[in-house]
Formats: C-alpha cells, sequence, structure tokens
C-alpha cells in the first residue's frame, strides 16, 4: 500500500477476510414523507435545559464497554443504490478524552479479525488474518477508491458521544422547529469575531429525547449525520441501543446496535488503549 494511503481501517479487510463480505445490493429511495404529528402533549424546555439534559449525561460517562454489531454499507449516488456487507460483532472502549478501541470478531468462531486502538491523534491497527499491523495520523486524507478504507476513529468518537457546547470556544442557539416537532440546538464555534457551525442537535419533541446529531466542516459541509434511536437506561445514563451513523461525504453509513453497554467500570484502564506489534508482521504507515 503507498504511504500516502488513506487509513486502512478494518472493516473492509475485516470484510475481505470473511468468505461471504458482500451480503446484498439495495436500491437507496427518498425518505418517505413526515408522518402526521402524534396526538399527544409536546414537551416544552428552553435552551440551557437542553444543555443541562446533554451535560448531565456527558459528565457522568467517563469510560464504557460496549458490545455491538457492526452493520456497514457503501453508498453510489450516481446509481441510487447502497452495497451492504457482512455484520461484524465488535467490543467497542472508550476512555475521556480520546482513547477508543475497536476489537471486531468472526460472527462464527468469534476470533478476532482487527483490533483498532486511537488515542489522541495517532492509530494503531493490527489485522490477523492478513498478518497487517497499521499506524498514522487520524488527520491522513480520505483518498481510497473504497470507501469503508476511510473509515477513521474519528466517526465513531463523533457520533458515540454526545458533549454539551464548550462555553470557552462554541456559542449556542435553540431552533424551534413546529412542523418537524424537534428542537434543534445548533452549537457555533467561535474564532474571535467569526462563528461558524460546528455541530446540530436534534431533540424530539414529544420525549426532549436527542434523535439527531449532525456535524460540519469549517466550510459548513456535512461530515457526519448520526440518527439514536431506542434509547435506554444504563445505571442511570441515557444511551441509544441503534446508532446510524452516515458520512455523506465519503459515501459510507455504518449501524451500530448496542447489545450490552457498561459505564465507569474499572476494567477500562489506560493498559486497555497499548496495541504491541504482533510477531511476523511489517508495519505499514499510513500517511
Amino acid at each position: 500500500m503507498p504511504k500516502n494511503s488513506t487509513l486502512m481501517i478494518v472493516l473492509c479487510l475485516a470484510l475481505a477476510a470473511a468468505p461471504a463480505c458482500l451480503v446484498r445490493r439495495r436500491t437507496v429511495t427518498p425518505a418517505p414523507a413526515a408522518a402526521a404529528r402524534q396526538k399527544r402533549p409536546v414537551l416544552t424546555a428552553t435552551k440551557d435545559e437542553l444543555i443541562e439534559r446533554v451535560r448531565q449525561a456527558s459528565d457522568r460517562m467517563q469510560n464504557f464497554v460496549m458490545r455491538t454489531e457492526l452493520s456497514p454499507s457503501v453508498l453510489d449516488p450516481s446509481k441510487g443504490v447502497a452495497t451492504d456487507y457482512a455484520t461484524v460483532g465488535a467490543y467497542i472502549l472508550f476512555e475521556r478524552p480520546s482513547n477508543i478501541r475497536i476489537l471486531g470478531q468472526d460472527p462464527v468462531v468469534e476470533s478476532t479479525i482487527f483490533d483498532m486502538v486511537s488515542t489522541g491523534g495517532t492509530f494503531r491497527v493490527s489485522i490477523p488474518p492478513k498478518k497487517r499491523f497499521l499506524v498514522g495520523s487520524n488527520d491522513a486524507p480520505p483518498t481510497s477508491q473504497n470507501k469503508l478504507e476511510n473509515l477513521r476513529p474519528t466517526a465513531f468518537l463523533i457520533s458515540l458521544l454526545i458533549d454539551p457546547p464548550d462555553p470557552a470556544s462554541e456559542t449556542p442557539v435553540l431552533v424551534h422547529d413546529t412542523p418537524q416537532s424537534i428542537y434543534v440546538l445548533l452549537v457555533l464555534r467561535r474564532n474571535q469575531d467569526q462563528f461558524a457551525l460546528a455541530r446540530a442537535i436534534y431533540f424530539d419533541h414529544y420525549t426532549l429525547q436527542i434523535t439527531r446529531q449532525k456535524t460540519f466542516d469549517p466550510a459548513g459541509e456535512v461530515v457526519s449525520d448520526t440518527s439514536y434511536t431506542d434509547w435506554a437506561d444504563h445505571d442511570g445514563i441515557p444511551y441509544p441501543s441503534t446508532i446510524d451513523i452516515q458520512r455523506p461525504r465519503d459515501n459510507y453509513e455504518l449501524q451500530i446496535a448496542v447489545s450490552t453497554l457498561r459505564f465507569n467500570t474499572p476494567d477500562v484502564t489506560e493498559a486497555k488503549f497499548v496495541l504491541a506489534q504482533p510477531a511476523g508482521t511489517q508495519v505499514e504507515e499510513l500517511k
């Protein structure tokens, strides 16, 4: 692989190691028109109250261990077709501020098919079936023609975490979208006297649960569009059971189905984010 290639992170290589990588193709159709608004009372909230809802859950979430299934798809907008790949079982470990480890397993024999660790701005990936070991920067540009090869640790972090606005660098603005029955918390990033939209957090008007989070680049283009459904309580911390990540510029999407989830466990230590190079592998550096 050329050194300037983008991060060959896990899923496509893991799936390529399985005999039935591609499971189906499906036609992508526009979303149906929104159903009539439900005939039940709406809940009201101020901007500060919605921010506090986000903060209470975020501040209590120092680490977690998640058992999940990852279902990736690659989109071809020109043909209106999506290619769905086989579902991979995975464990995801997270520790603030930005340590993440994703361990993928063969769905049949539960052997490791990839092991990825990211601490801050760097990553390390071991792919035992291919005897490959990759290291590099999370900021490497997404240049691969294989869309899944452009999947980055930041794609997980941005979508798995819903943080409140940072008062030191961000300004929140609340928008009430009555026809859609939602509140939208716009998070504006401040740069001296200039403002740019960084995130948009959507709240259901009937439950005040977060249903969606969009992130934007400095030019205002959508980087990720994540939907959250089936919220559940985990020892007092609410978290969605289904997370659907869409990366429109990269033309892929990833659904995360949470099986089990434990927050603030002593099992998550610094040692869990150390990934040594396995014997018999060559280091491939991606920039």
